[in-house]
């Protein structure tokens, strides 16, 4: 039984996903305040909030069980992302259930500044009949800039180019073919600011958008210009806008958010050319349905399903995707564990290898895998798939990927190398159809190691009867040996042995077997089973 906490307004339809399984638990409260939603959450699995709740790190601290937060709408910028990441805890979102809301709230804004809608309004029911005093402009042959290309800005440039307004496209991600296909121009940031007649907002506030609209750009902005955001409130400096609006250089402002929500700067609110609204952009029955029924049918996915398809801090996953890499992923992390106890420190740098079949499929989750499999030999089970690349940073160990078309003898074919001080520890692995995952070479030894929980390494010199003596001690142990590969460079030369035992050796036993003329190491390993599924590795 999951249990989960609904927090905020959330469309009770949208939830009936959650209500109708018989696996969940929820508990609902539109109004929770912060002291009390402190005092509870340490018995939920999951959260599901708005805008209105803030998830910070000290909430996270207090929530133990936490392992999903999911955001009923787009923006997840009232929820510390990486304090979660950090935690192991998912972050979804439903990306697309307010796009339509989004874009025709845009398109609204965009009609009302253009032909002063809400202040004629006013003045008539007023009793005012004002009609010189509230001319407008046409949208017919404009130039709309739309900063920000994805799903609502897109929705948004398609609307637009129906009232026939030339559009300017602005996205880091935004390609000329793309554009193309779209009928835009492809446009940089200054060409936006030079040549619109009306720019609308449609990114994310991330550290590279806040204050993005400032007093620098507003003076590159073409004279007469009109502005809109239904974005988030941050992307523009509001001091900036107003000294804009005040000046003339800017003609109108449409705004649905704010710096400050509620908003504080009244002045701004009160321009003449100013229009708001109350962060309406996702407010329409249907959108609040859509986003509930999203986030609710992705936390099912999670817990039933191991599948992520909304998650801002882990990549999309498939139960399939899992079930196909599955051998993959469970040899990637015991071929971490054995790598990184024959290191016998932590890593100063990592690098992973891919061969063979390996190089057609999506790996992300396999290095993920393994990244967790070297990590968590140190930091025990608070590693996680969802947390292994941040405490991998906060660690400040840099890895780098390869992927190599030489198949190295195998169908498929991965390879971990650890290094240190001048040091290094490499292990590769393969999956043999028929015969499962194989550990297949450690240090440029060949072997054929099918990886258990207890294993006991030997470094020694190939000399006769090596084998015949560590079998002894270990039988005189009451120790069985279950399989023993070995691999040597030359006759004669540097050699290994890996056994798989049925149990762990003592150190005694290690002692007496290190006393053996020509070993020159012994190391005992222990292994994990590996990789299971998102399931049971982060929930």
């Amino acid at each position: 039984m999951y249990k989960v906490l609904v927090t905020d307004s959330i469309s009770e339809s949208g939830l009936m996903p959650l209500y109708e399984h018989p696996n969940y638990e929820v508990d609902r409260y539109d109004q929770l305040p912060f002291d009390k939603l402190f005092s509870i959450i340490g018995s939920y699995d999951a959260l599901v909030v708005r805008s209105q709740t803030n998830v910070t790190k000290e909430l996270m601290d207090h929530a133990p069980r936490l392992r999903i937060i999911a955001r009923a709408g787009v923006g997840v910028d009232n929820i510390d992302v990486e304090a979660a990441t950090k935690k192991g805890i998912i972050v979804i979102n439903a990306p697309g259930g307010n796009t339509v809301a989004a874009t025709e709230h845009t398109l609204a804004m965009l009609l009302a500044l253009a032909r002063k809608i809400p202040h004629a309004h006013q003045s008539t029911i007023h009793g005012n009949w004002e009609r010189k005093k509230y001319q407008g402009i046409e949208l017919y042959g404009k130039t709309l800039g739309i900063i920000g290309m994805g799903k609502i800005g897109t929705e948004v440039a398609k609307r637009a180019k129906s009232f026939q307004m030339n559009i300017l496209g602005y996205d880091p991600y935004l390609k000329e073919d793309r554009a193309n296909k779209l009928g835009i121009t492809k446009a940089s940031l200054d060409e936006i600011a030079e040549h619109a007649d009306f720019i609308t907002i449609h990114t994310p506030l991330i550290k590279e958008t806040k204050g993005l609209i400032n007093k620098s750009y507003i003076q590159k902005m073409k004279k007469g210009a009109r502005i809109i955001n239904c974005a988030r409130g941050g992307i523009i400096d509001e001091n900036a806008l107003l000294a804009g609006l005040q000046s003339g250089k800017i003609a109108g402002a449409a705004l649905d958010v704010f710096e400050q929500e509620p908003p504080a700067n009244f002045t701004l609110l009160h321009h003449p050319n100013v229009i708001v609204t109350p962060h309406l952009g996702a407010s329409t029955e249907e959108a609040q349905e859509k986003v509930a029924l999203e986030v609710s049918a992705e936390i099912i996915n999670i817990c039933e399903n191991q599948t992520i398809r909304s998650a801002v801090n882990m990549p999309q996953i498939t139960g399939e995707s899992q079930a196909r890499m599955q051998p993959y992923l469970q040899i990637g992390e015991q071929m971490a564990g054995i790598a990184i106890q024959l290191l016998k420190t932590a890593p100063e740098k990592i690098q992973i290898s891919y061969s063979g079949e390996l190089l057609d499929e999506d790996t992300s989750l396999l290095t993920r895998s393994i990244i967790k499999g070297v990590l968590s030999h140190h930091l025990s089970d608070s590693v996680n798939l969802i947390n292994a690349f941040h405490l991998l940073r906060e660690q400040g160990v840099p890895y780098q990927i390869q992927k190599e078309a030489s198949n190295k003898g195998f169908s498929n074919y991965m390879e971990l190398t650890l290094y240190k001080n001048g040091e290094k520890v490499s292990v590769a692995a393969t999956v043999l159809i028929g015969l499962g995952a194989r550990i297949v070479n450690i240090n440029d030894y060949r072997i054929d190691l099918k990886p258990e929980k207890h294993l006991l390494y030997i470094k020694h010199y190939d000399i006769p009867g090596m084998i015949g003596r560590v079998g002894s001690i270990l039988g005189d142990h009451n120790v069985n040996i279950g399989t023993m590969q070995v691999g040597r460079s030359t006759v004669g030369g540097e050699a290994i042995m890996i056994l798989t035992l049925d149990k762990k050796i003592d150190d005694p036993v290690d002692l007496q077997l290190q006393s053996i003329q020509g070993i020159k190491e012994t190391q005992i390993l222990e292994l994990t089973s590996g990789y299971n599924s998102l399931q049971e590795t982060s929930l």
